[in-house]
């Protein structure tokens, strides 16, 4: 899909009446997986700017001029939030007035991002990283963004408020398929060995909804440095816990995990989708599936 390009999609038009063609809706999404929801949600002609595409890093992109110029005349930007986005502010600023950035995790309960390693020295403060941007990892917290994104919609555009409505129901109803899919998957998984082994912590929201410990060799961010002793530490945890695998994930470096691997002769398990931007796998459904099939047939029982 080239890089900001309009898209225009069209729902039961033949339908609808006049008056909903009239003023379309234009929006402009700074990540893929809000990009689908927000199609999800729309039922509807609408003209949608993807100024993010798949296959883009969520923490190092940062929108350039002709990113500015393509949202112009957008009524809603959508973002991620919970401080992923670093240059929200400025981008405010750049748009002016007229143009709402939406934050679609903003209402979405947070939990804390930390290390799970000890840090000489420092106080638990000073290695908590405040909270977990992925919050994508829930079925249940993509039914909150999909209320979140019905309310923001309906209030730009009240005349549709029924559609918006509509869309964000269907597509709660289709969230909660996938997460009943995945408790009877993750079933097969005995509770002792729920345990979650990645590199970065970007699992947490998903942990917490299925039962599992995660367990992160690298802090939030891809750049996270890893030091001798974090490594050691994992091992360490990986062996007195009989853990059966580690997580690789895409667009990141396995170098560190690899050499986890050679220590302990764990199993390395395929790699999981982190950001929700991979290029095969950048909707919920696409993304969340597979991660579950991922995790299932290493440590699931046959």
């Amino acid at each position: 899909m080239p890089h900001q390009t309009l898209r225009t999609f069209a729902f039961a038009a033949c339908l609808a009446p006049l008056s909903l063609w009239s003023q379309p809706l234009k929006v402009a999404s700074l990540h893929p997986l809000l990009a689908d929801l927000a199609i999800q949600v729309w039922g509807h002609q609408v003209t949608f700017i993807e100024i993010m595409k798949p296959g883009g890093d969520i923490h190092h992109f940062e929108p350039a001029a002709k990113d500015l110029a393509a949202m112009r005349g957008a009524r809603l930007v959508l973002a991620s939030g919970k401080e992923l986005e670093s240059y929200l502010p400025k981008l405010r600023d750049s748009l002016g007035t007229g143009i709402q950035i939406i934050e679609v995790g903003e209402k979405i309960p947070s939990i804390p991002s930390t290390c799970n390693h000890d840090h000489e020295g420092e106080s638990a403060e000073e290695h908590h990283h405040g909270a977990d941007p992925h919050w994508w990892h829930s079925a249940e917290n993509m039914k909150r963004a999909a209320r979140s994104l019905a309310e923001a919609f309906s209030a730009a555009s009240p005349e549709n408020k029924a559609s918006y409505e509509a869309g964000a129901k269907a597509a709660s109803k289709r969230f909660g398929e996938l997460k009943s899919w995945a408790q009877k998957q993750i079933a097969s998984i005995p509770r002792g060995q729920r345990q979650l082994v990645t590199a970065h912590a970007a699992f947490g929201y998903f942990c917490k909804e299925y039962g599992f410990e995660p367990l992160s060799v690298l802090g939030v961010g891809r750049a996270d440095d890893v030091s001798t002793k974090q490594i050691a530490q994992t091992i360490q945890t990986i062996r007195e816990n009989k853990i059966a695998a580690v997580f690789p994930e895409d667009q990141a470096n396995p170098k560190v995990l690899e050499e986890i691997v050679r220590s302990t002769g764990v199993k390395m398990g395929t790699a999981l989708i982190a950001d929700g931007t991979a290029k095969e796998a950048h909707t919920f459904e696409s993304m969340f599936s597979s991660n579950v099939r991922a995790i299932v047939s290493v440590l699931g029982t046959k």
